[in-house]
């Protein structure tokens, strides 16, 4: 069996390491394709080389560019590379703008689609991630899903076609935790080691539906700085575009920064950390999997049994900054719920063998 794997933002290339592994062990060939979709080595090359991902076999340029000018730069440059490499399958993962690339190529070229992490929904359409997943997931011939949350969203929609299969095989994110989490390390990047040795908050933002529009950037900003001006540092690698935003708007950090890090490193900030602040998806099930509780800086999550556990609380642009101190001293002396929303660490395993029972 021969598999294309398409891949570009940085939580795709921790999705995949331990999938490749899998398919590795399943004697499943596999071909990846890295779009560029993150083209700064700090968020690209980086994990290669950290994880120990097998090289793409083709990169593609498509960093820089807007929504639809990227998907559709990733989805013509796929095209003579399916062409040339006939696989089985396409494999996707998640919602990024590469993910719809490489459906629609899939789908262009008849080839079946592997969608892995489907099912999710945030159901804010403003959400370019939202417009994305739903459309690979139309695409896919087999959705993987990460939990039973998604499968009743899958369910919902009422889409599925007879060519269509769902399979519920948990999260490969926990997979990848539970395979480089002894890894973990510090960095001269990060800054001084001391800076951590009193308690913090790990922070990131970078969703667009908070940076690209200035005003909620200055408001999260604004929130980010009061916590750390009432007593608890706040520490933010922070993301190359939300960086030129901060720059181009003339947005005031009281909070500190570095350049942004790897996954071995984010791993051992979030054994650090007393609670993490972020807009992003993959940080939320991190922190949960490490036993830390979360504020999701959106209106709403894609993630929704983590809010309804208790772990994890919305902090959308309406509340007032300063309320984000007493949701934290609310979760200092909460007892995170232990319950397996997101499998067993392995959800790879169970993708690996799944296709090669179709071989």
């Amino acid at each position: 069996m021969r598999i294309l794997t398409v891949v570009g933002a940085r939580p795709q290339f921790i999705k995949s390491a331990p999938v490749s592994k899998a398919f590795l062990a399943q004697g499943i060939e596999e071909y990846i394709v890295h779009t560029g979709q993150h083209y700064d080595d700090s968020m690209s090359a980086v994990f290669f080389d950290q994880l120990g991902l097998p090289k793409p076999i083709y990169t593609l340029s498509a960093g820089g560019l807007n929504r639809d000018a990227m998907i559709a730069s990733i989805r013509k440059d796929l095209l003579p590379i399916l062409e040339s490499v006939r696989p089985d399958y396409v494999l996707v993962y998640g919602d990024t703008n590469s993910t719809l690339a490489g459906a629609l190529a899939a789908d262009e070229l008849a080839i079946p689609l592997l969608h892995v992490e489907a099912g999710l929904r945030s159901f804010n359409d403003e959400m370019p991630e939202e417009i994305n997943r739903i459309q690979t997931d139309e695409l896919s011939t087999i959705l993987f899903t990460p939990s039973e949350e998604a499968n009743k969203n899958i369910e919902a929609e009422g889409f599925l076609a007879p060519f269509q299969k769902v399979v519920t095989v948990g999260d490969v994110m926990y997979d990848a935790l539970l395979m480089f989490k002894k890894f973990s390390r510090h960095s001269e990047q990060m800054g001084d080691i001391k800076t951590f040795n009193s308690p913090f908050a790990l922070a990131t933002l970078h969703r667009q539906e908070n940076v690209k529009h200035p005003e909620r950037l200055k408001e999260r900003i604004r929130t980010l700085n009061t916590l750390h001006n009432s007593g608890l540092n706040v520490w933010m690698p922070l993301h190359p575009s939300t960086k030129q935003q901060i720059t181009a708007n003339g947005i005031s950090i009281d909070f500190i920064t570095a350049a942004p890090v790897g996954y071995l490193e984010m791993l051992w900030l979030l054994e650090k950390a007393q609670i993490v602040l972020t807009d992003s998806g993959g940080l939320q099930k991190e922190a949960y999997f490490m036993n830390k509780p979360c504020i999701t800086l959106r209106n709403e999550t894609e993630w929704t049994e983590l809010v309804e556990s208790g772990a994890n609380e919305l902090f959308p642009l309406s509340r007032p900054a300063q309320e984000i101190i007493s949701v934290v001293e609310k979760f200092k002396n909460a007892t995170m719920p232990v319950q397996e929303f997101y499998g067993k660490g392995d959800a790879a395993a169970l993708i690996a063998s799944t296709l090669k029972n179709l071989s």
